[in-house]
């Protein structure tokens, strides 16, 4: 799979877009990483690790390369002094490492990700959370959301949870003009770490869900709070007032799009369109689509604040509840320029990172060193890389 990756790159990389794409071996897992810088024009790259399986090595260099791009507009439209960045580990089938493994991989993502110097710093993804974040954190500073007794701000599926409930609070003002959320039927697609939480939210509020998930174990969940189950696959036929994406992306297509019975779709899942062009196929069909940049914002929001900014609970919480009124910026701009939610906020963030390009040189937003961090001898490489690195002017 690696030797497969290192050829794939030469058709995509530089992609003229991103800043800098990476690719090494690691020397102690001999796995594929892959870290994507798209911008540090407003500050430090921060993005989550993905570890995943990938059907080509295409595929990981391309999701690699959506993911970066998307942290770049979710930090620019929460407001942080922060580009955007990713990293993908391709495993070379869908068990995921655990034990001695998992400690050499994710010893060289620290490696991969401490050769930047800051550039980016880096968090928890699909396949990776807080416990992970101490092991990089073992080989780099420059990571967040260890647990919280480790001195990191925690587990951001909590946080990313808050920020959606603010965000459907919008959308729902927006779809029935007001922003109750009791009485309105919700479809939870995905009961992962997030997912879970967001069904737990609304339940509280006085929703009425519909869930769904890939694990049958996941059924439990909706007994407990008195949610109807369905089939995946039936998930996107079933009459809801939202639909919640809160599994993997890609979920909008011009396939499936045509099945929704919806009023609106708004959801923490990263990617859901699958190109750019199913924003138009949502408006057409009277969809309102909130896009995820701005939904999913809660965890970066929280974990950044904390470990980087210091900031208050109090100022966190203010945070979180401004994701509502980005949205509604996102929404009021969408109906003023007869444009898409999806095209009004990378209208939106594009303003600021040109903004942040134009300002004096910023000093760079860096995590404290973790004593384990700090004591470590400098070894070896980590592996000889391969680097395709475009500095746009």
């Amino acid at each position: 799979m690696t030797a497969a990756l290192m050829d794939a790159l030469a058709p995509y990389v530089p992609d003229p877009s991103h800043e800098l794409v990476r690719v090494v071996r690691g020397r102690r897992s001999g796995l594929a990483i892959i870290i994507a810088v798209h911008s540090t024009a407003l500050g430090p790259a921060a993005g989550g690790c993905r570890i995943a399986h990938y059907p080509d090595p295409a595929a990981a260099l391309t999701d690699a390369l959506r993911l970066a791009a998307a942290m770049t507009e979710k930090n620019a439209l929460a407001g942080l002094d922060h580009g955007g960045a990713k990293a993908v580990v391709a495993l070379p089938g869908t068990t995921r490492p655990s034990g001695a493994e998992r400690t050499a991989l994710l010893h060289d993502l620290g490696d991969a990700i401490d050769s930047l110097g800051g550039r980016y710093i880096a968090g928890p993804d699909v396949g990776s959370g807080p416990v992970d974040m101490s092991v990089i954190g073992e080989r780099t500073s420059h990571v967040c959301c260890r647990p919280a007794e480790a001195g990191g701000s925690g587990d951001s599926s909590v946080h990313t949870a808050r920020g959606t409930l603010a965000a459907l609070g919008a959308v729902v003002d927006e779809v029935f003009g007001s922003p109750g959320l009791a009485g309105r039927t919700f479809g939870v697609i995905g009961l992962g770490a997030v997912g879970a939480r967001v069904a737990r939210l609304l339940a509280r509020a006085g929703a009425r869900l519909v869930v769904t998930d890939v694990d049958p174990a996941a059924r439990g969940l909706a007994e407990e709070l008195g949610a109807t189950w369905v089939d995946p696959d039936h998930a996107l036929v079933t009459e809801v007032d939202v639909l919640v994406p809160a599994a993997l992306g890609g979920l909008l297509t011009a396939r499936t799009v045509p099945l929704l019975r919806c009023a609106a779709v708004a959801g923490p899942a990263n990617n859901q369109l699958d190109e750019p062009a199913t924003a138009r196929l949502l408006a057409a069909r009277g969809i309102l689509w909130a896009p995820d940049v701005v939904v999913s914002a809660g965890g970066v929001i929280h974990a950044t604040g904390v470990e980087l900014r210091g900031e208050s609970e109090e100022q966190l919480t203010e945070r979180l509840s401004g994701i509502a009124a980005t949205l509604r910026q996102v929404f009021r701009t969408a109906r003023a320029q007869g444009i898409t939610p999806s095209d009004a906020a990378t209208d939106l963030a594009r303003q600021r990172v040109r903004q942040g390009a134009l300002r004096p040189a910023h000093g760079a937003l860096l995590p404290a060193a973790s004593p384990a961090a700090g004591t470590r001898k400098p070894g070896p490489p980590a592996s000889r890389p391969t680097t395709q690195e475009n500095r746009r002017s």
